[in-house]
């Protein structure tokens, strides 16, 4: 009697522990490669798995795929002007595109991260897009749902009248003769030593040839993913750490008042072209396309937090007149 009880507590033990692995960040649904993975890139450690017993797993941890809640008809409503006639890049862009190019970063939390038990995954994917909206929008005023439906009408910056090719950087990334280094991708890259530090980790020969981004859209969104997981400078966050708060303010940080939440990925990734100015309409229109993008996807746009967290109008930019980044 008592050895079949014990047997029915072993069996209860055993059905719980399975059942707390699946509701919690469950990776049954994550691809092989994910856990083939290298444990860094670009500098960024590969996130422990929800279902690991790493002791970060707690605060934070990865699991699922972007692919298992961002459909395909979220994204053509989305973008859903991109193969107009207007559009520079009409046939260019597309969710598979979008997907795979994912998929390198899902495993270093890129659309994958609980925080606290909270997943993060669909705002950041709400948050990437918003920039990436903007960034390649044909229309340019904060407007009507219609108009933030413009995103993805370019893959490449039009009649740019520079070649971005820094000489201090002549050693490390030497620019290619006749090669100019503008805007390219879905978020956009500049200047010859972006090109050769996104080319070194992504393994492609950006350097020599920055055209392959606008050839390529997985590649451009890869490019693009990349930007977002990047710090700018080291010991500095990316777009992603003060998106998903895994970003910790400094005293320094909480005096300039920089939080972590949408506002402060405008801060990492344009600087004081956008932030630190007060209310303007280069800042409303990127929280314009986040929040509409966040009642497409389903979370609703009240679940994008307080006004100085969608905001950096009153922030202190990370890195002052950074140009290299527009």
């Amino acid at each position: 009697m008592l050895h079949a009880k014990l047997m029915e507590y072993k069996v209860l033990l055993t059905i719980l522990a399975f059942i707390f692995v699946l509701v919690n960040c469950d990776e049954s649904s994550v691809k092989p490669s994910f856990r083939a993975a290298s444990r860094t890139i670009n500098g960024t450690k590969s996130c422990p798995g929800c279902n690991t017993r790493s002791r970060y797993s707690r605060t934070r941890c990865c699991g699922r795929a972007v692919s298992d809640y961002f459909q395909n008809d979220q994204f053509e409503k989305m973008f859903s002007n991109r193969n107009s006639l207007e559009a520079q890049a009409k046939g260019f862009w597309d969710y598979h595109s979008f997907v795979t190019a994912s998929a390198l970063f899902q495993p270093y939390g890129f659309g994958t991260t609980y925080i606290n038990w909270n997943f993060m995954g669909t705002k950041e994917i709400a948050a990437f897009l918003a920039h990436v909206g903007t960034k390649t929008s044909c229309g340019h005023k904060v407007a009507t749902k219609e108009q933030l439906a413009w995103g993805l009408c370019y893959n490449k910056e039009m009649n740019s009248n520079s070649d971005y090719c820094d000489g201090h950087y002549k050693n490390a990334y030497p620019c290619a003769p006749g090669v100019a280094y503008y805007g390219r991708g879905a978020l956009p890259i500049y200047w010859n030593y972006n090109y050769g530090e996104a080319g070194k980790d992504l393994k492609v020969d950006l350097l020599n040839h920055p055209e392959y981004i606008e050839q390529n859209s997985t590649l451009a969104f890869q490019v693009a993913i990349w930007r977002w997981m990047k710090p700018i400078k080291e010991h500095q966050p990316s777009a992603h750490d003060v998106f998903i708060g895994y970003w910790t303010p400094t005293k320094n940080d909480t005096l300039a008042k920089r939080v972590s939440g949408f506002g402060a990925t405008m801060n990492v990734l344009y600087g004081d072209l956008v932030c630190g100015k007060g209310d303007n309409e280069s800042m409303n229109n990127i929280i314009s396309h986040y929040l509409y993008y966040l009642d497409l996807m389903g979370v609703g746009r009240e679940e994008a937090g307080p006004h100085d967290v969608l905001s950096c109008a009153k922030q202190v930019v990370f890195n002052p007149s950074y140009s290299s980044f527009p």
